[in-house]
């Protein structure tokens, strides 16, 4: 590869990446406007019901901040919040009284089912400009993405 193509193919890099960011933010800030009007609700706390819808029988605090990549700090604060709301319930883990275990409460399994559904209309209503085809070859495209900065970056 000659000295200009290699540079050509860094530009192009930078620019992907570039792109990636700014469809991300648009989709995200969109999304965050719409949780906030819609629900009077915000992204970091349907994010963390996300993930306890994901596992009914509940997730210690770690696993939570783990799994979104925040401080713990952060979750708790969003897990006392929604524990007030009557969404969230929060007990002792039995295998470790250290720690505790929060669970969507039937209230709010309904709140982020009813959320939920609204946020897959957003999402499909904002990625409309793609035919099924594009969608397809994206999303592998984006894959292939993701398994290739796994493997670098393990």
């Amino acid at each position: 590869m000659s000295e200009n193509s290699a540079i050509r193919q860094d530009m192009v890099s930078l620019r992907l990446w570039l792109r990636l960011l700014s469809c991300t933010r648009l989709i995200e800030n969109e999304i965050r406007g719409n949780l906030r009007e819609s629900f009077d609700t915000t992204l970091p706390r349907f994010d963390v019901m996300a993930q306890l819808h994901r596992y009914p029988e509940g997730l210690r605090m770690g696993d939570i901040s783990q799994r979104l990549m925040v401080t713990n700090g952060n979750i708790t604060g969003i897990i006392d919040q929604l524990a007030q709301e009557g969404l969230v319930e929060r007990t002792t883990d039995a295998n470790d009284r250290r720690a505790y275990v929060a669970r969507l409460t039937p209230a709010g399994l309904a709140a982020f089912e009813e959320m939920a559904e609204q946020h897959r209309e957003w999402v499909v209503a904002l990625t409309g400009g793609l035919t099924d085809e594009e969608h397809q070859q994206l999303f592998a495209l984006l894959t292939k993405l993701r398994d290739s900065l796994h493997e670098k970056l393990a």
